[in-house]
C-alpha cells in the first residue's frame, strides 16, 4: 500500500481548471450515526457546498453498514461516507453474502486518512505489551460487526494467534465492549484511537496501553494483511495516551470513505472530487478527523477502486500515476470476477440461506483464485 504525498496549491489548480464545476442543487449522502466523526465531516463538507456552490447536501445517518449502503444501492442517495464495510460489500462477504446483496460495484472518490490509528488497546493493569501475550485472554466479539471482528482477528494474527487461542466474549456493540474492558469483563478492545471509549478507559483505574504492530516486523504484517488486507502501516499521533511525543506504531484504514456506485455519472463525480479537494481549507478545522481529507493524505493504492470521474480529476492535477492506474484496473477486474461469480451463484437456485452462503463462499474463492486473485476468505 502506498500513500501519496504531494503538495499542490489551490492557485495552481485554479489555473489548470478555469471552468466552474457542475453540481446539482441538491444531493444526499448516508453517513455514520449522529455525532460520529464521519457524520460531522460529511456535515462540514455540506456546509462548504452550501456556502461556496449553493448546493444543499442532505446527510442521512445510518446505524449500521447495511443501512448506510442500502440507500446507495437502491438509488435513494448519491454517495455514502462509509467505513471499511465498503470493502466487505465489494467482496460480497459477511453481511453482504446473502441473496439480497452479493458483491457490489462500488467506487471511491477520496478518503479521510487522519492522525489516528485503528488499533488494539489493552487495560494497562494487565501488563500485556504484545499481541502474542493475548493467548488465553478474554477478547471481545461484537455481534453483527465484521468490521470490528475481522480487524481484531487481523491483529491477533500479528501475534500468531487466532480466535481459537483466546477466550471470546460476545458484546452487542462498540461502546459495550469498551465498557467491558473498563468493568473488567475483558482485557482488550479494537477501535479508533481518537474515539470516546478509549479515553474513558484511559481515565479509569485500569488505564490503557495500545499494542504495537511494528512496521519492521515482516511476519506480523504478512499475517495481518492475509486477514485484513485493508490495513496500511501508520504512526498515530492522536488518541488516548497517544501524542506527538508518544506516537503509536500500528495500522489504520481510511474513514470515512466517500463512496458511490460505478454507474454514477462521471462528470458529477469529477466535480464533487474537485470541489472537496480545492476547498479543503474551508472544512479542515470542523472536526479533528477532517484533516484526513488533505491531498497529501490520500491513499490511492487501496483495496477498492476509484471511480473514473475521480480518476479523471486526480490525473488532471498530476497525482494519478501509471502504477496507480494499473492497480486500479486490477481492482476493477477483481470486481468483474466477483460479479460474474455471483451471477453464476444466483443461477443455482439455492433457497436455504445458510446453504447459499456456504456455497457462495466456496464458489467466490474458487473463481477468484482461477483469475489469479487472493480470495482472502475461504
Amino acid at each position: 500500500m502506498l500513500s501519496l504525498f504531494a503538495s499542490l496549491s489551490v492557485t495552481s489548480l485554479s489555473q489548470a481548471q478555469p471552468s466552474e464545476p457542475e453540481l446539482p442543487r441538491q444531493m444526499a449522502w448516508t453517513a455514520y450515526n449522529l455525532g460520529s466523526t464521519g457524520y460531522n465531516q460529511a456535515v462540514a463538507i455540506g456546509a462548504m457546498l452550501r456556502d461556496k456552490y449553493n448546493v444543499t447536501l442532505r446527510v442521512i445517518p445510518g446505524q449500521n453498514d447495511v443501512s448506510r449502503l442500502l440507500p446507495l444501492k437502491s438509488g435513494r442517495v448519491d454517495f455514502t461516507a462509509n467505513g471499511v464495510a465498503t470493502y466487505f460489500a465489494q467482496e460480497g462477504m459477511f453481511q453482504f453474502a446473502n441473496p439480497e446483496w452479493g458483491p457490489q460495484p462500488l467506487r471511491l472518490l477520496m478518503t479521510s486518512n487522519g492522525l489516528s490509528n485503528q488499533a488494539v488497546a489493552v487495560a494497562a493493569d494487565t501488563g500485556i505489551t504484545s499481541f502474542a501475550e493475548l493467548r488465553g485472554r478474554r477478547v471481545p466479539y461484537v455481534r453483527a460487526a465484521p468490521a470490528l471482528n475481522v480487524s481484531m482477528e487481523a491483529y491477533l494474527a500479528c501475534g500468531g494467534l487466532t480466535w481459537d487461542d483466546v477466550v471470546r466474549v460476545d458484546f452487542p456493540g462498540y461502546d459495550a465492549k469498551w465498557n467491558g474492558v473498563i468493568n473488567g469483563d475483558v482485557d482488550v478492545a479494537f477501535g479508533t484511537t481518537v474515539s470516546g471509549p478509549p479515553f474513558r478507559l484511559e481515565a479509569s483505574p485500569r488505564g490503557i496501553n495500545w499494542l504495537p504492530a511494528p512496521h519492521d516486523d515482516a511476519g506480523c504484517w504478512e499475517r495481518m494483511l492475509a486477514v485484513g488486507p485493508y490495513f496500511t502501516k501508520h504512526i498515530a499521533t492522536r488518541g488516548a495516551s497517544i501524542s506527538d511525543d508518544n506516537p503509536h506504531e500500528a495500522g489504520t484504514y481510511p474513514y470515512p470513505l466517500l463512496t458511490t456506485l460505478a454507474s454514477q455519472d462521471s462528470d458529477f463525480v469529477y466535480s464533487l472530487t474537485r470541489v472537496i479537494n480545492e476547498n479543503y481549507d474551508e472544512f479542515k478545522d470542523s472536526d479533528p478527523g477532517a484533516i484526513g481529507w488533505a491531498l497529501e493524505s490520500q491513499v490511492f493504492n487501496w483495496v477498492v477502486p476509484y471511480h473514473e470521474g475521480a480518476v479523471n480529476y486526480w490525473r488532471e492535477i498530476g497525482v494519478w500515476t501509471d502504477a496507480i492506474e494499473a492497480h486500479n484496473q486490477s481492482l476493477v477486474r477483481r470486481q468483474e470476477v466477483l460479479i460474474s461469480a455471483w451471477d453464476e451463484m444466483t443461477g443455482r437456485g439455492i433457497r436455504d440461506e445458510d446453504q447459499f452462503v456456504e456455497a457462495w463462499t466456496l464458489l467466490r474463492a474458487e473463481r477468484l483464485e482461477e483469475a489469479g486473485f487472493d480470495p482472502v476468505w475461504r
